[in-house]
């Protein structure tokens, strides 16, 4: 295996801006997207960097828990980033996370970054 073979995206930022008519309304989330070897047969890890109140996030984390978002516990292989972003904010619109009340505005500094190439995309 040369050094071309070690080389794949790994790390994603991803954006979304929250969505009109609910408690993150005008407010931008930024995500860590990791990717293992074994992607896109498996799901990515997906972090919150900025701080929410989302009923599949981990509040001291920021992770998504898989066994919370069924995009990644029904993982499929034709997923795409784009696709956990779009229902990451398909999901704040639910009526369970819609009005949930939400932590000061901000990214937790205490959540380290993963090593990584990044590539960045926005969901508006």
């Amino acid at each position: 295996m040369d050094d071309a073979d070690d080389i794949y995206m790994a790390s994603w930022t991803g954006t979304i801006i929250g969505p009109p008519n609910t408690v993150h309304e005008g407010r931008i989330y930024q995500l860590k997207l990791f990717c293992g070897q074994d992607y896109p047969d498996n799901p990515p890890s997906v972090r919150f960097q900025t701080r929410i109140n989302m009923t599949c996030v981990n509040p001291e984390t920021g992770v998504v828990e898989p066994s919370l978002f069924p995009m990644l516990s029904n993982w499929q292989r034709e997923h795409t980033m784009e696709d956990i972003l779009m229902q990451l904010k398909k999901e704040m619109t639910s009526p369970q996370n819609r009005r949930l009340s939400q932590p000061s505005e901000g990214n937790e500094d205490g959540r380290v970054d993963q090593k990584g190439l990044v590539l960045k995309c926005c969901i508006l």
